[in-house]
């Protein structure tokens, strides 16, 4: 289901628990908001019985589309939310006209494995891009998918 402003008191909760809080890599509430009215911009949520269980926020814009956050709650990952929240800014991507996706993960991250699983390939690597809380350095992974 589609989310909206209302839906970031809950869509904050899921994000801090699903973040290491060490890689900074959570958005903040402003950053979030400030990005939902902008064209293209599309929240998605998972629920279960009303409680959210994940969401995904995305952009298409053009012939091009990119995952900008896909987070699903601790305690309810490993029950195939996340794949099917992927599968549905594939689709959604696809349908609005997108051929080619987009999304960045930090090097080290297991989500890594998820999104190869899913067909995204790495496209390139931003070096030193995350500081961790402890000022270590490291790398951010572009990957990209084709739906042509």
């Amino acid at each position: 289901m589609r989310g909206e402003f209302a839906d970031l008191h809950e869509v904050m909760a899921v994000m801090t628990t699903a973040f290491d809080p060490h890689y900074g890599e959570a958005w903040s509430r402003s950053q979030c908001a400030g990005i939902l009215p902008m064209n293209g911009v599309t929240l998605m949520l998972a629920r279960q019985a009303g409680e959210l269980t994940g969401f995904s926020l995305y952009r298409v814009i053009s012939d091009e589309a990119e995952l900008l956050l896909l987070a699903v709650a601790p305690e309810h990952q490993g029950h195939h939310i996340g794949r099917i929240l992927l599968d549905q800014f594939v689709a959604q991507a696809s349908a609005e006209g997108a051929t080619r996706l987009h999304l960045e993960v930090r090097d080290g991250n297991r989500a890594t494995r998820f999104y190869e699983a899913a067909g995204f390939q790495i496209a390139g690597r931003r070096r030193r891009y995350y500081r961790g809380d402890e000022g270590e350095q490291l790398d951010a992974l572009t990957y990209v998918k084709s739906t042509k």
